[in-house]
């Protein structure tokens, strides 16, 4: 069985399979911001057991006039991770009838399937739905330890992802846990003194509020309220700045994402921020590695990480050390067959992957 082909996907609009070649409506004249608004909302089935991978590479064929940064919103990615799963092509004039990879399949945060968790290396929001308010659920362990596992059990069906932009190095994300504690639609920014102050200098003009609603509000209009003390989720002004390290602090969504978002996730709910740049996962029986970039250098090096983390896992006797070499140096986003021995049989869309790297 090829455990990487044919695995549903659900829309927004039902479900459906994935195919060889895809496409998406566009005008002559690329995606306009109101065909971003309807376009599908992407969520997977939660796998069973010890699986743990979800969507599947998809294979796209560039459109004239396409460039990274719409394909990549129309089908819920950024144009670095499809830039980089494609040996770096070009964000802005990717050849016309070129076909490349879209990297939709993804090893889910070794974490607890419940509420909010964000991957900062990976740059990506994961939100289990349903998910419960005041019961902390899933994997042995909890999120924040003030929620009780005792409490009514909530067993997600489905996980709901979404690119995100993150903090500049010098006013990182931060690790922790938190709770949902508020909701707020066009929310007003009082600028922080010390942002006042950086945009004052670099601008030599500052605004100290900016109101809900105002094109200018880098809050976008939709805002989920953490109990990590200044940190948010929100949408923004700026839809290119999803994937890249721009913000300070706080976590950014493309405006139809963090809208959708908003509507379903609850005040009480759970989350986390976890930091996981290397990442194993297994369909049926096939073993995958996710590498990101260390975005923070919080580790000496990924190498030395990616070998503490078989171990952890207990994973010596699966991996071919030389095949996760290489998936380490590679740092593509896009998981990779380490097992020793032949990989299962190729899709169309690990075909195209594996001659973009060639």
């Amino acid at each position: 069985m090829n455990f990487r082909r044919n695995w549903l996907r659900l829309l927004g609009a039902g479900l459906c399979l994935a195919a060889a070649i895809w496409s998406a409506p566009r005008s002559a004249l690329g995606w306009s911001d109101d065909e971003f608004e309807r376009r599908p909302l992407y969520a997977y089935p939660l796998p069973q057991g010890r699986d743990n991978v979800i969507g599947n590479l998809i294979t796209y064929r560039v459109q004239k006039g396409d460039t990274l940064l719409d394909v990549g919103r129309w089908f819920g990615l950024t144009s670095a991770e499809i830039s980089e799963a494609n040996h770096n092509l070009d964000w802005w004039s990717p050849p016309a009838g070129k076909d490349i990879v879209l990297p939709d399949e993804r090893v889910l945060p070794d974490a607890p399937h419940v509420g909010i968790i964000l991957n900062i290396p990976e740059m990506r929001l994961y939100y289990y739905f349903p998910s419960p308010t005041g019961a902390i659920l899933g994997h042995g362990r909890a999120i924040n330890k003030k929620y009780s596992a005792k409490k009514s059990a909530v067993h997600p069906e489905v996980v709901y992802t979404f690119p995100v932009g993150l903090g500049r190095f010098d006013w990182k994300t931060p690790i922790g846990a938190f709770t949902v504690r508020g909701k707020t639609k066009d929310p007003t920014w009082v600028v922080p003194d010390d942002i006042y102050e950086e945009h004052l200098e670099r601008d030599g003009e500052a605004d100290h509020v900016i109101k809900g609603g105002d094109p200018d509000n880098p809050l976008g209009l939709f805002r989920i309220e953490l109990t990590l003390p200044e940190y948010a989720i929100h949408g923004t002004n700026i839809p290119w700045g999803v994937g890249m390290e721009v913000s300070h602090g706080c976590v950014r969504l493309y405006p139809e994402d963090i809208e959708r978002l908003f509507s379903k996730v609850k005040v009480g709910t759970p989350g986390e921020f976890v930091y996981q740049p290397i990442k194993f996962g297994w369909r049926g029986d096939v073993l995958l590695v996710e590498v990101h970039p260390d975005l923070y250098g919080v580790y000496a090096g990924l190498w030395a990480h990616a070998v503490s983390e078989v171990k952890r896992l207990g994973l010596v006797e699966d991996v071919d050390w030389l095949k996760l070499q290489k998936a380490v140096e590679a740092k593509n986003g896009v998981p990779t067959y380490v097992m020793p021995g032949d990989p299962p049989g190729d899709t169309a869309a690990e075909a195209t992957l594996k001659a973009a790297r060639d």
